[in-house]
């Protein structure tokens, strides 16, 4: 089965990255060097943990997508629509798989905006040079197989909005902490 990745649909996936991408390092600026490595919450990562994970997960797809493919023989873009559904689902918990975990180790604000922009531009190098439509042979998508690079640049996409979301809500959290200690 050939599908073509159009010109527009690329140049629409470019544009969603850049903005995803800006959004990301906004949402990370967001906090100062010391919240970076503050727990929000109980149960939380810290801005920090959270950055880091994003960033193994975009470096881990970065070299998944130049990796080896093969040709697809169904509809490279047939997983899209429900990997997007269920990141973009906000009100589902999700576990992370123990290889793109964070570490406790504190986390400096510039290294990770560094590794955040640098993971993105990548994503968007493959977005943009390279055929969409194969499948990737060289890492699977615990529970769903083999994905094409469409599909793992979708995922990223969708991974890194929901993190932007978590990171906002934290911020949000922190501030109203401290507008509360300002209070007492």
């Amino acid at each position: 089965m050939t599908i073509e990745i159009t010109k527009n649909m690329k140049k629409e996936l470019l544009i969603e990255i850049e903005a995803t991408a800006g959004e990301l390092l906004q949402a990370i600026n967001a906090f100062s060097h010391e919240e970076i490595n503050m727990v929000p919450f109980e149960g939380s990562w810290t801005p920090g943990q959270v950055s880091e994970h994003l960033i193994k997960a975009a470096a881990g797809i970065a070299r998944t997508v130049n990796g080896n493919t093969k040709p697809t023989e169904r509809d490279p873009a047939q997983n899209v629509a429900g990997l997007r559904s269920a990141f973009l689902d906000f009100s589902k918990k999700m576990k992370s798989p123990d290889f793109i975990l964070p570490g406790d180790a504190p986390q400096q604000k510039e290294k990770l905006l560094e590794g955040a922009a640098d993971a993105m531009a990548k994503i968007s190098t493959a977005t943009d040079t390279l055929d969409l439509t194969e499948t990737c042979i060289d890492f699977e998508l615990p529970n769903s197989g083999q994905l094409t690079r469409l599909e793992w640049i979708n995922f990223i996409i969708c991974h890194t909005k929901r993190h932007i979301h978590q990171l906002k809500t934290i911020r949000g959290k922190m501030k109203l902490l401290a507008n509360q200690n300002i209070n007492n």
